[in-house]
């Protein structure tokens, strides 16, 4: 048997509708659906995701199938991760249907992206999705944090959050997903998609984002929980200085000045100028004043407790 899929296996205009029809399927607004309907544009996201003969490709939001088709004629083996009902039982028949030569190298998970823990056979080395608009940011953070393995990810997502991920340090639209995103991987933009290869067509458009895993992580000694906190605080008020806005993750407008000169970065700079590295000096600088206070009061119960004990005994001495 050929291994090769056949030309018509991937789904155009008239296949969408009529795969949606018959499972009685309307995208919904909640959910953040619109299903890819033209064959070009998706087998361009593959090529955009550089996505090789070896990979194992995790994709969230397969939807109808428009792009775990695609994805499943290059890959090595394609895991689709969907929390729709309806889509996610169709989806395996589709497949098999489709490229039945493929299908036993497609698995489904049934379930929201933002639970998923583990995922069946090898671990995956790309993700490639058309994320739902709502849900993109956390769904792509949780993904690469989840998933270490994942070297390359090319996703989809609303044209203005395009931007925000890819921005540098300094521009008007860097903030909590540019600097979060960084801290996995090198991120840029890597083209536009137009409204009309969706159905139904958004009202926005739409950008490709390619991220590439860095090989190796960022050079701190503070968690990235302890450096996402200060990355959140300084863009809760981004338009105040970093002596204001991370006052009360410091504690006081002071605290938050020692940590940030000690970290080398100005009390009077705003968050949008900061590089993820910048970030985690201050994280770093802020987390060892807060062990060192811990470990002084450590010592501190620990005379206490010394020193209440010798009260006990020449209290007992003395009874005696």
């Amino acid at each position: 048997m050929s291994t090769t899929p056949t030309p018509d296996a991937l789904l155009g205009p008239a296949d969408v509708r009529e795969l949606a029809a018959a499972l009685g399927v309307r995208p919904t607004k909640q959910r953040g659906q619109n299903f890819v309907i033209d064959a070009n544009t998706v087998r361009r996201i593959v090529r955009t995701a550089e996505v090789r003969p070896e990979d194992v490709v995790v994709e969230v939001g397969p939807g109808l199938g428009s792009l775990t088709l695609a994805l499943l004629e290059v890959a090595d083996r394609v895991t689709a991760v969907e929390i729709d009902d309806v889509l996610a039982a169709a989806l395996p028949a589709t497949i098999a249907a489709r490229m039945p030569e493929r299908a036993d190298r497609f698995s489904l998970v049934h379930s929201d992206a933002m639970r998923v823990t583990a995922l069946p056979g090898p671990a995956p080395t790309a993700l490639v999705a058309n994320l739902p608009y709502n849900v993109a940011v956390p769904v792509l953070l949780h993904m690469l944090d989840t998933f270490p393995s994942l070297e390359r990810t090319l996703v989809m997502v609303q044209s203005e959050v395009a931007d925000r991920l890819a921005a540098p340090p300094g521009s008007k639209v860097y903030g909590v997903p540019s600097v979060k995103a960084n801290w996995y991987a090198d991120v840029k933009r890597a083209g536009a998609i137009g409204r009309t290869v969706f159905w139904p067509a958004p009202n926005v458009d739409s950008g490709l984002v390619a991220l590439t895993r860095r090989t190796e992580p960022v050079k701190t000694s503070a968690t990235r929980t302890e450096v996402f906190a200060v990355v959140d605080a300084a863009f809760a008020q981004r338009r105040k200085t970093l002596r204001a806005a991370l006052s009360g993750w410091a504690g006081s407008a002071a605290a938050a000045e020692a940590a940030l000169v000690a970290a080398g970065v100005s009390p009077q700079a705003r968050g949008e100028s900061l590089t993820v590295e910048e970030f985690a000096r201050i994280a770093e600088h802020r987390t060892a004043e807060h062990r060192a206070a811990e470990h002084g009061t450590a010592e501190h119960r620990t005379a206490e407790h010394g020193t209440a004990e010798q009260h006990r005994a020449a209290e007992q001495k003395e009874s005696r």
